[in-house]
């Protein structure tokens, strides 16, 4: 048995981290953490939780063996590391941290405890991922040297105004609009939404970015689009895009093109399709129709599994600090009129 708390019970955790934890019948729900002692007496009832306080520090103390973390963006370097030093696997939800130095401290300190980290980046866990990142680093299409990634998804009522997401009126909590809408919190588009898209591009390819130009748009104080050119180690490029323009209810749009020296390989997640095409055709994938709708189950399973001496990080946490590094840069380079941004060593 698995002893699993959690850190941040608001909106999502209540709505996929906590049922997925629950569903499983080798986890135990032992501490859970919020603030504010009535929503927190309703999350701790209404899942079973053994233990609630409004201090993290109460629920470590109860040494659990797994914890995630789903606090505000801006609160993850503090309880992730508190939660490393308490002996646990952590699952941090994505983005990672707002500070580029704040998450690679954690990478190095999850390192020296020999603890698991993994970031909340569903895409990596959908069907296929693994094989299909297994076939690029085989050089099925040869050396990659250029990536297209467009991500739009139905999130600008997260990003601007007060009422946010219609289904928000159902759920057991609703999350706090500084939460996405401060840009200093990790607020807007590119830490909300392309924080999924730049991790899934950086784990299927392995690169590693060094450069960063970008220019942003957005009717308030945080960016609804986003267009970033990104110069990898090795020559290798990326166009990315990305915008919170899809209706509410609709599937999120996410597509890569990776072109290597011996051919292309096309994701298209909104259409559950995929393809290689090289000098001998065009192999398509086996995609069956559904398989590419989000969720993030993946990533709380895994840490579970990875608690028990099994399974795979698919969302390591040098990943979700590249990403971290690369929206950093992304914002720098953004308030600087697009001027390239260096990404920090």
């Amino acid at each position: 048995m698995i002893k699993a708390s959690v850190i941040g019970a608001g909106w999502y955790a209540a709505e996929n981290h906590i049922p997925t934890l629950a569903h499983r019948a080798d986890v135990t729900l032992d501490g859970v953490c919020r603030l504010g002692a009535a929503d927190l007496a309703k999350v701790k009832d209404a899942f079973g939780f053994a233990f609630a306080s409004e201090d993290h520090r109460d629920i470590l103390d109860r040494r659990p063996d797994i914890v995630v973390v789903s606090s505000p963006h801006r609160l993850h370097h503090a309880h992730v590391h508190d939660a490393l030093d308490a002996g646990a696997h952590v699952l941090c939800e994505k983005p990672m941290t707002v500070d580029p130095a704040e998450a690679w401290d954690l990478v190095a300190h999850a390192k020296r405890l020999g603890r698991h980290l993994l970031i909340a980046n569903g895409y990596q866990y959908l069907p296929h991922l693994d094989s299909i990142r297994a076939r690029l680093a085989a050089g099925v299409i040869g050396r990659i040297e250029h990536i297209t990634c467009t991500f739009v998804s139905a999130t600008r009522p997260v990003f601007e105004g007060s009422t946010g997401f219609a289904r928000w009126q159902t759920t057991m909590f609703r999350p706090d609009t500084m939460t996405w809408q401060d840009p200093a919190g990790g607020g807007g588009f590119a830490y909300g939404q392309m924080s999924h898209s730049i991790a899934l591009m950086l784990w299927l390819t392995g690169l590693a970015p060094e450069t960063v130009a970008a220019r942003s748009t957005g009717t308030g104080a945080v960016d609804l689009a986003d267009a970033v050119a990104i110069g990898f180690a090795g020559g290798a490029t990326a166009a990315l895009g990305g915008a919170a323009g899809m209706p509410e209810g609709q599937r999120a749009l996410l597509r890569l093109i990776i072109t290597g020296s011996a051919g292309v390989m096309t994701l298209e997640f909104d259409r559950d399709e995929a393809a290689i095409h090289t000098a001998t055709g065009v192999e398509r994938l086996a995609i069956a129709p559904g398989d590419w709708i989000y969720t993030c189950t993946g990533p709380i399973n895994a840490l579970v599994d990875l608690a028990q001496g099994r399974g795979e990080n698919r969302t390591p946490a040098a990943v979700g600090a590249a990403t971290v590094s690369v929206l950093a840069a992304m914002r720098r380079s953004a308030q600087a009129g697009g001027a390239v941004q260096a990404l920090a060593a």
